[in-house]
């Protein structure tokens, strides 16, 4: 006897997959049926299949300790998918598109004219406390007006099946490498599958982010040059940097590799000679870009790279500056950004957001700590935050004296109930929350990848996601029910 749908226990929870009647939902009933025929003991055979498939691929992702150390680990991995519709999925690329659109408006106007300000739209006391404000960009032009190039947006359900954007991550957003990785796995663990469904392929992404950066030179080329820049072997994304070097065809450079002579180019160190860049797409934060302009104890960057930015000899992906919007208070603005640069309103919604900055959100805030989630303004990884309902009155009231002494730096957001997915716990399928992360591409066109990174919290009741802390992954199945 296989898997017994009736013995899982989503009660109470949105099912991605597993309806309130503990049924399949139409869009997984192929999925769920197939697992019916399996028991627990041969999912766990599938599931040391695909560790092994891991191991051996060399995937992994590094962990810091408080300390300063640091440790790579095997990508965490679970072999159930999750599955949503095409129909429904449609509307969420609408969402996105949207959204960056919008967000790339604002970034420009923001190093502009400001008239987002002027009009009190957004308040620009916002921007004197910007930690992502680069007064050196102030009048730049890249190339479409198009500031953040990649941009990785998480999503969540809510248990009331509504899909809310939680946070836009526009400087340098990481994780797509893995939802490539995935789909390679599961391919081989559900070969079968493959061949009953029609799930929307992902494999294109490569191609996708290099004719997306290609189109940024400042040359006319056939094979403009394209780079990335990574800020070497320490750093957590380090796999993906040569993952998508490699898929891309492109260089992987560090910043000792890169020289800006007179001329104000920037050239590449090779055997040959210096062979000049057209594309950098860089995964070094804006302070250690460049020790002439920012950090000059930098030893990750390049001198002289704003330079060449600045007079258009070098394109920039994300453009330095967009982090602007990458900011949880900012967020909370999209809507408005939205309908005052599109004239439309918001397809997928923000979660609710109080600003603590806000004298009468910030009291509700302060008497409400146990039930809501709080989050400092520019903090990822899941670190800094707050999450009431699994809090100790100690840790509340220390978030109580960091909210009074810096209200602009926090805001709180409901508790969501996040979907959840069925998932591989010794041998047996129960819930766990997941949220998801899509990849956005932006230069003459805007590409949405075809589903995105879902995490999973692999600790029961956990709504923590981050592998950093304890979560794992899913591969997304986007599926045209209609083909």
């Amino acid at each position: 006897m296989g898997i017994n749908w009736k013995e899982y226990e989503a009660a109470g929870l949105f099912d991605e997959m597993i309806d309130q009647r503990n049924k399949p939902r139409s869009v997984a009933k192929a999925l769920a049926k197939h697992l019916e025929t399996l028991e627990g003991s041969e999912l766990e055979q599938l599931q040391a299949s695909a560790d092994l498939t891991i191991k051996e691929m060399g995937i992994t992702f590094t962990v810091y300790n408080e300390s300063g150390g640091s440790i790579d680990r095997q990508w965490p991995f679970d072999i159930i998918p999750r599955v949503m519709s095409k129909r429904e999925w449609d509307r969420i690329d609408a969402g996105l598109k949207q959204r960056v659109r919008a967000l790339n408006m604002f970034i420009d106007d923001i190093y502009h004219d400001q008239k987002i300000v002027k009009d009190k739209v957004f308040p620009g006391d916002l921007l004197k406390k910007s930690k992502n404000f680069r007064k050196q960009c102030v009048g730049m032009n890249p190339k479409f007006g198009v500031w953040a190039h990649i941009c990785g947006s998480d999503l969540v359900r809510h248990s009331d099946g509504q899909v809310y954007v939680l946070e836009d991550n526009l400087r340098v957003p990481s994780g797509v490498s893995y939802l490539l990785e995935n789909r390679q796995v599961i391919k081989r663990v559900f070969a079968d599958l493959f061949g009953d469904y029609s799930i929307l392929p992902v494999d294109d992404y490569p191609s996708q982010l290099f004719d997306t950066l290609a189109a940024l030179s400042p040359r006319p080329a056939d094979y403009p040059q394209v780079a990335v820049l990574t800020p070497g072997i320490y750093n957590s994304a380090y796999f993906e940097h040569c993952y998508l070097a490699q898929q891309m065809g492109c260089e992987l450079v560090e910043g000792r590799d890169l020289v800006v002579p007179d001329d104000d180019c920037v050239y590449m160190k090779t055997i040959q000679g210096l062979k000049r860049v057209d594309v950098i797409y860089r995964r070094v934060d804006d302070l250690f870009l460049d020790p002439e302009v920012f950090n000059k104890d930098s030893t990750l960057g390049v001198p002289g790279l704003m330079r060449a930015w600045t007079k258009g000899n070098v394109s920039l992906a994300n453009a330095p500056g967009a982090g602007v919007a990458d900011d949880k208070v900012v967020y909370a603005f999209v809507p408005d950004m939205i309908k005052y640069y599109l004239g439309e309103e918001i397809i997928v919604p923000n979660v609710p957001t109080y600003l603590c900055m806000k004298e009468d959100e910030c009291k509700y805030v302060l008497e409400h700590l146990e039930e809501l989630v709080v989050k400092p303004a520019n903090e990822s990884g899941g670190y800094g935050m707050l999450i009431g309902p699994h809090s100790t009155k100690a840790e509340r009231e220390k978030f109580t004296q960091l909210i009074k002494d810096d209200p602009r730096n926090y805001i709180a957001q409901p508790t969501l109930n996040l979907s959840t997915v069925p998932t591989l716990i010794e041998g047996k399928l129960e819930p766990r929350h997941v949220d998801m992360r899509p990849f956005i591409l932006s230069s003459d066109q805007i590409h949405v990848t075809t589903g995105g990174l879902t995490r999973v919290a692999l600790r029961r009741g956990s709504l923590v996601v981050n592998s950093s802390q304890g979560g794992g992954s899913k591969d997304t199945w986007i599926i045209d029910e209609g083909a």
